[in-house]
């Protein structure tokens, strides 16, 4: 079988990094740019340190910035209307996983207008054309959206969180710069490093891994580990941007590989009780890694030694141990909430959530076969 590797034309990496905007817009010869960012990077001023850029190289542009936490149907038709009326050629987007996948929805609909309700991108999409070309500069170290084919909508009046997985998505530049991140508050570096380091071990573990994709995950699981607390607790500037790396590079895999049941089961917890999407893989991590650890101890021992723990002499069922404890204790460290409870989620919920949780587009990698009761009975561990 061969596997398939799509990744960004051109990336830039390293603090200062957001400076080489004006030479791609420029040489790509873009005229007009949507800006694409969310309330909160814009009241922080991220947002600006990018418009001030094209304002001083006499880039014309429109700013959107009406983008959710969890971003929605309407926050997409409110983007492909603006894009329109603009005229504009080409996407800057500054801001998280929510701003990165709202303008991947917009940039694909501009070029792929029979999807113009949104709910048609849902899974697989069979768009035929690349989207409107995207510049992508990540303001948080987490959901690599700016190098996957993947981006997430929220259906709101069907509480699904559409899973959309596009190759014609892909931003043509990402601009990974640690000046843009190193300001996120403690709990977003937190929630947002979380996710990328689930990321990175469900990607390494899940049905479709392979060579290349092994590679970036093992490499990323690595810089992740090592290098959170410090990012989190002490905003080092070094450890920031070893994270920035790792989850780029995580991104690199499973944007290729796939992921498995800890995202379906943060997927629900998103729709359904509006949990964050990090701090949702957060809690969910430790509980699936247990569970999936039977089918692939190996895999456990590779990611153990990555993170820096002795692997020497372990069963299989302590060398899973071993990982899911370093794990629930790097979380610990950094202030991750632990349990359902503490998250606002109602235990009326868990039964809904699993029917949707299993047939989640995520759920089909996961290494261990997974039913409906094992997707309940993993929330119920985690509830209180």
């Amino acid at each position: 079988m061969a596997n398939r590797m799509v990744l960004n034309e051109t990336c830039y990496f390293g603090y200062g990094a957001k400076d080489s905007l004006v030479d791609e817009i420029k040489g790509r010869g873009f005229k007009k740019v949507l800006v694409v960012s969310d309330p909160g990077i814009v009241d922080a001023g991220i947002a600006k340190t990018i418009t001030d850029l094209l304002d001083g190289n006499g880039i014309a542009y429109k700013l959107y910035s009406d983008v959710k936490p969890n971003p929605s149907i309407e926050n997409v038709k409110g983007g492909v209307e603006l894009a329109k009326a603009e005229g504009v050629d080409s996407f800057v987007v500054v801001g998280g996983g929510s701003a990165i996948d709202t303008t991947k929805a917009i940039a694909i609909i501009m070029t792929n207008p029979e999807f113009g309700d949104v709910r048609s991108l849902d899974g697989v999409a069979t768009t035929k054309n690349k989207c409107m070309p995207i510049i992508a500069l990540p303001t948080t170290a987490g959901t690599a959206a700016e190098v996957t084919i993947n981006y997430v909508i929220s259906d709101e009046e069907n509480k699904k969180k559409m899973v959309c997985v596009d190759p014609h998505d892909i931003p043509v530049v990402a601009i990974v710069d640690p000046d843009l991140m190193k300001t996120m508050p403690k709990a977003l570096a937190a929630a947002t490093g979380m996710d990328a380091l689930t990321h990175a071990m469900e990607g390494y573990i899940t049905k479709g891994s392979f060579l290349a994709s092994d590679m970036f995950h093992i490499n990323a699981i690595a810089l992740i580990y090592k290098n959170l607390e410090k990012a989190v607790n002490n905003k080092d500037e070094d450890a920031i941007e070893k994270v920035a790396y790792g989850q780029y590079i995580a991104g690199m895999g499973f944007s290729n590989a796939g992921l498995g049941i800890v995202h379906s089961l943060a997927h629900s917890l998103g729709s359904y009780c509006h949990v964050a999407h990090g701090d949702a893989c957060a809690v969910m991590l430790p509980h699936v890694l247990k569970f999936n650890g039977s089918v692939c101890p190996d895999a456990y021992r590779d990611m153990g030694r990555a993170m820096g723990l002795s692997m020497d002499g372990l069963s299989d069922e302590a060398a899973v141990d071993a990982v899911v404890d370093a794990v629930k204790e790097l979380s610990i460290k950094i202030g991750i909430k632990q349990t359902l409870v503490e998250l606002g989620v109602e235990k009326e919920m868990l039964p809904i959530m699993a029917d949707q949780a299993i047939n989640d587009v995520c759920t089909g990698g996961n290494p261990r076969t997974t039913t409906r009761d094992d997707m309940l009975k993993l929330y119920e561990e985690t509830f209180e």
